[in-house]
C-alpha cells in the first residue's frame, strides 16, 4: 500500500516557496507589469515555484507542529517578497525621473499620457515612452533571466525563518530611491544643460529686442532641439538605465 504521508509537508513547502516567489512576481519590473494579465503572472509564478522546489526545498524549515507556526512562516515569506519586489520596482523610477526632467526642459511637460508600466497613472509622455522602452530592453537583453536568478539567490541571503532586519531594509530602500534619482538626473543631464543655455540665451535676446515675441520663437525651437537631442542620446540613456537595473539585481543577489 502506497503511503501518502509526504503530501502535507510537500504541499507546505510548495506553498512556502510560492508565497515569496508569487509576491515578487507581482511587483517585479518586466515580469510583474500590470499590462500582463494577472492569470499569466500567477501561472508563471506557480510554474517557477515548481522549478525551484527541488533546489530549495531541502533548505526550507520543516513542517511546524501547529497551525500558528505555519502562518508565521508564510507571513515571513510574504513580507520578504514584498520587500524585494518593492525594491526592484523602485529601480524603474529612474526612467520616470528622466522623462519628467526631459519633458520640462523640452517644453513637453503638458503632453500627458497614461503610463502602462505604472498602473495607468498619468505622466509625461516622454517618461511613459522611456519606461516602456526600458521594460522592452530588459526582455531584449535577457535581464529578466538575471531577475529570476535573483529570486533564487534571495533564499541564500534571506533564509526562511530568520529574523528580518527592518533597519537594513529601510536603508536599502533609501539607497535604491537615491540611486534611481541619480540615474534619472544623469540620463537627463544633457537636457538640463541645454535648458540652462537655451533659456539664458532667450532671456538675453528678450532684453536686447523687447519687441520680439520670444515665447513664440522659443517654444518651437525648444521642442525641435529637445526631440533631436532625445533621438541622439537615447541609446546612451537606456544603456545607463540597464546598467543601473543590472547593478541593483546584483546587489540583491549578494554579488
Amino acid at each position: 500500500m502506497v503511503s501518502l504521508n509526504w503530501l502535507p509537508e510537500t504541499a507546505y513547502l510548495y506553498l512556502l516557496l510560492f508565497a515569496r516567489v508569487g509576491t515578487i512576481m507581482m511587483l517585479m519590473p518586466a515580469l510583474g507589469e500590470q499590462i500582463i494579465p494577472a492569470r499569466m503572472r500567477l501561472g508563471f509564478a506557480l510554474v517557477f515555484a515548481l522549478v525551484l522546489y527541488p533546489l530549495i526545498a531541502p533548505s526550507l524549515p520543516r513542517l511546524p507542529e501547529g497551525f500558528p507556526g505555519i502562518v508565521a512562516l508564510l507571513v515571513h515569506e510574504l513580507v520578504i517578497g514584498l520587500i524585494l519586489g518593492a525594491i526592484t520596482r523602485l529601480v524603474v523610477m529612474s526612467a520616470q525621473v528622466a522623462g519628467a526632467v526631459i519633458a520640462f526642459q523640452a517644453g513637453l511637460s503638458v503632453a500627458q499620457s497614461a503610463d502602462p508600466t505604472n498602473g495607468g497613472i498619468q505622466g509625461a509622455i516622454v517618461g511613459s515612452f522611456l519606461s516602456f522602452l526600458g521594460i522592452t530592453l530588459i526582455f531584449a537583453t535577457d535581464l529578466h533571466h538575471v531577475a529570476l536568478a535573483a529570486i533564487y539567490d534571495s533564499y541564500m541571503i534571506f533564509a526562511p525563518g530568520t529574523p528580518l532586519l527592518f533597519g537594513d531594509v529601510a536603508q536599502m530602500a533609501i539607497q535604491t530611491i537615491a540611486g534611481a534619482f541619480v540615474i534619472g538626473v544623469q540620463m537627463s543631464a544633457p537636457f538640463i544643460v541645454f535648458g540652462l543655455v537655451f533659456y539664458l540665451g532667450m532671456g538675453i535676446l528678450a532684453r536686447m529686442m523687447p519687441q520680439l515675441q520670444v515665447f513664440f520663437v522659443a517654444m518651437p525651437a525648444t521642442i525641435s532641439v529637445g526631440l533631436v537631442l532625445l533621438a541622439l542620446l537615447l541609446s546612451m540613456m537606456m544603456g545607463w538605465y540597464l546598467m543601473h537595473f543590472e547593478d541593483t539585481l546584483a546587489t540583491l543577489r549578494g554579488a
